[in-house]
């Protein structure tokens, strides 16, 4: 078929909605009835020839009591469906009332195969017969699907003479006509455009990526192609087709099988039946409905080629939650073994799942074929850098490149998609890399290659032309460093994220109200304080009594015992807003009453012991009150102890550091990098050195990201450069920080801004005094005019 007569064909159908539509759909849901009566058409003549053979094996089939008779009449019908209805569509139309009309076009529909049955289910178009016939519209609708002046079958139309009136609709042809009214519909609802359909200038770009660099090495042979988030299914088709052109090029004769999965069940109905229109059945009964990420549909399975537009930014909870949430996942495709880790986690936030996808993939990679398996997916700017060191993303990064399958990452044009206009990229990987490409990643910077659209479709303004393309595939081959190409070691792009400690410095000393405050010590002071004020010792003496007060107090009650609740609109009430449950369980706890008020007699004897002395040294506050305590035979818990301490310290940088731990002799080495010191420790006189470790500070605790290509002296690599970064970048400016050495995490990120940037030329001094100049020469002529009009102004008066 003629490129003329496709385009009259589906202007035609295009045109049925608004003939037939019109006044009764709005024009976003024209799709709904279209879409579903196209499929229909097709099938039912498609089904003709075999009409009366099918009904006959039926009847048959009936006769012998057989219940399973779908592969037997699929045999009879010569294709992967078939109807065992009495009718053909033709027969429908022509009924004598709306409700015989509706009950024998469902009874038409009740004949398809199951897996025509599915598609409609999916298309939800049994939900749109009750308005078509309330209307009144159904017939005329199966009617345009009728006229003679088009033809959807795949054999043509004679005239009286023998002559072809109406050309054959193959199934490429029927593909590309569906394929055509779904982008139309698509730009009708620009708004969900790029959710499942992925522009075909984009998707053309990334079956070159994958299939391109192995041309001259595809063998006759079965492959198998992916698209774990298929939509439309317009990505396995282009790279089918791709798959095949390359295979006829080099003589090689290639039986592809295409495998989707897409979460959108009216998305699923459109892509199934694409295949089933393009003849290929058993390719339809491999796309399943249903999450990539809670519930693989091929689980074991291994592709050749990957290929997907994951939905990116969106929220993945629900999956997360089927899956058993973050701590219960055992999905071997996201927890797996990597680098000595036998629990590497995969699994990113649950707000954007789009890396998820890409994990998945990369489990499914064929690893025992000469090709292996070659990935295109496209994602947001992200992917690319979004995750801490130890994150699901930044683990993600790390798997791929630590295991050399990342080859390149493009970077598009910005407002390529149909519902975005932001940074996007495609990834390429493969677990075949060629000789020259291996240990190294290359970044391409395509954001200038487009061409405009002389109108924008939805967000879409611009597109790939076949030269942009063609410019993307020869910069991918060169693998060169040039202006849009840069190519970098596979370490370039990863860090260590390291922990900096510095000590806590402490000045203490007993005061009387610092004393006093510990009788609030059980946390929620502001409230304890104001129930103190206002019941006193009563609280420990006689709980009991003043138990229900407490609690009134608590929950918000009015002076007048009126619920807050139900008084919260009356003016000028005098109360306090509810305590929240968990803390006011904690103040209805006369426990925590006398654990308290036992803590402050407790401080108070100690403070009796030892005074009112300042201790700018807190490691000998803490030894003079471990004296005291055992002098007094107190028994003071760990928990309380730490308060004491924290009512009784402050912090001061001028202080010494505070000691954590003093090693015995023998037990430890001197490593200040990573907090231990030699330092004098023992009473004056009788100090020796030891090694000690110092309490670290959290509020003076920082990290530092080191690269992985930090220049270093010969030693262990990662040990020598994290040293050489500490020395030169930390201790210059904070002498007493350490390492901490098991915090330390790796991650990798990618910035596309860092290698790319372009930093727009300053002015010179020339040019700007120039344009000084020029400015102070336009004011004053300014004020020539204005002073010359004042005189003429006083002139005339």
């Amino acid at each position: 078929m003629d490129h003329a007569q496709h385009n009259r064909l589906v202007s035609f159908i295009w045109g049925i909605a608004d003939d037939v539509l019109r006044d009764v759909y709005q024009r976003g849901k024209y799709r709904d009835c279209i879409l579903p009566m196209v499929v229909i058409r097709r099938l039912d003549v498609v089904l003709g020839p075999t009409k009366a053979a099918v009904l006959a094996m039926h009847r048959q089939l009936d006769e012998a009591g057989v219940a399973n008779q779908s592969a037997k009449l699929r045999e009879v019908a010569g294709q992967a469906f078939y109807n065992a209805s009495p009718f053909r569509l033709d027969d429908i139309p022509r009924r004598d009332s709306p409700q015989r009309l509706k009950a024998d076009f469902e009874r038409y529909l009740d004949g398809f195969s199951p897996n025509v049955q599915q598609i409609l289910k999916y298309f939800k178009f049994r939900n749109q017969i009750p308005t078509l016939v309330e209307a009144g519209i159904l017939g005329a609708l199966i009617d345009k699907f009728l006229d003679p002046d088009i033809n959807l079958s795949s054999s043509p139309v004679l005239d009286a003479d023998g002559r072809e009136r109406l050309p054959a609709l193959d199934n490429h042809g029927m593909s590309t006509v569906f394929e055509e009214l779904l982008r139309r519909f698509n730009e009708e609802n620009n708004e969900e455009a790029g959710e499942h359909f992925t522009p075909r200038d984009v998707v053309g770009l990334m079956s070159e990526l994958i299939f391109a660099p192995i041309a001259d090495r595809i063998e006759s042979s079965t492959y198998l192609v992916l698209d774990d988030a298929c939509g439309t299914g317009g990505m396995l088709t282009v790279a089918e087709d791709r798959l095949l052109g390359l295979a006829r090029a080099q003589g090689k004769q290639v039986s592809i099988r295409l495998y989707g999965q897409e979460v959108n069940p009216e998305t699923y109905a459109i892509t199934t039946a694409d295949l089933l229109l393009k003849g290929e059945g058993e390719q339809a009964d491999q796309i399943v409905l249903g999450s990539t990420l809670s519930s693989d549909a091929f689980r074991g399975k291994r592709f050749d080629f990957m290929l997907a537009n994951p939905p990116y930014g969106k929220s993945w909870k629900t999956d997360l939650e089927r899956l058993g949430g973050k701590a219960e996942l055992q999905d071997p495709r996201f927890i797996i073994e990597h680098a000595g880790e036998p629990d590497y986690s995969l699994v990113t936030r649950s707000s954007d799942g789009q890396l998820m996808f890409l994990a998945n993939k990369l489990a499914k990679m064929v690893d025992d074929t000469p090709l292996g398996s070659r990935i295109a997916e496209v994602h947001n700017g992200s992917s690319l850098f979004t995750g801490d060191a130890g994150s699901g993303e930044s683990n993600i990064r790390r798997w791929a490149i630590e295991n050399d399958w990342l080859e390149a990452i493009v970077a598009l044009p910005l407002s390529l998609f149909y519902n975005t206009g932001i940074a996007t990229y495609i990834w390429v990987l493969s677990n075949r890399k060629a000789e020259h490409r291996r240990g190294r990643v290359q970044l391409i910077d395509a954001t200038g290659w487009y061409r405009p659209l002389r109108k924008n479709l939805g967000k879409k303004g611009c597109e790939l032309g076949p030269q942009d393309i063609a410019r993307v595939i020869e910069t991918y081959q060169a693998f060169t460093n040039a202006a849009e190409s840069k190519v970098f070691p596979n370490r370039a792009f990863g860090y260590w994220k390291v922990r900096v400690e510095r000590p806590l410095r402490l000045r203490s000393r007993f005061t009387r109200a610092a004393v006093e405050a510990l009788r609030y010590a059980g946390g929620d002071e502001e409230w304890r304080r104001t129930l103190y004020a206002r019941f006193g010792a009563d609280l420990y003496d006689d709980w009991p009594k003043v138990r229900d007060q407490v609690e009134a107090a608590l929950i918000g009650e009015t002076a007048d015992g009126a619920d807050a609740d139900e008084d919260a609109e009356s003016p000028g009430t005098n109360r306090r807003p509810a305590v929240p449950e968990p803390r006011r369980k904690r103040l209805l706890d006369p426990k925590t009453w006398a654990r308290d008020r036992e803590l402050l007699r407790t401080v108070r004897k100690l403070h009796e012991a030892m005074g009112d002395d300042l201790y700018p040294d807190h490691n000998l506050f803490r030894d003079r009150l471990d004296t005291a305590i055992a002098r007094l035979g107190i028994k003071l818990g760990a928990a309380d102890k730490k308060r004491l301490i924290a009512a009784l310290s402050w912090r001061d940088e001028e202080a010494p550091p505070v000691i954590k731990t003093i090693y015995k002799p023998g037990r430890a080495v001197a490593d200040p990098l990573h907090g231990l010191y030699v330092v004098e420790t023992g009473a004056p006189g009788a100090a020796r050195p030891a090694i000690v470790e110092y309490e670290p500070d959290p509020d003076l605790r920082d990290t530092e990201q080191v690269p992985f290509l930090e220049e270093t002296a010969p030693g262990d690599w990662a040990e020598c450069s994290i040293k050489t970064f500490f020395q030169r970048e930390v201790l210059p400016h904070c002498p007493d920080a350490w390492l901490d050495g098991p915090a330390t995490r790796i991650g990798y990120e990618i910035s596309f801004t860092r290698y790319f940037y372009r930093p727009k030329a300053l002015r010179t001094l020339a040019e700007i005094r120039a344009d000084i100049e020029a400015e102070e020469r336009r004011t004053v002529g300014l004020l020539d005019e204005i002073l010359v009009d004042e005189d003429d102004w006083e002139s005339q008066q």
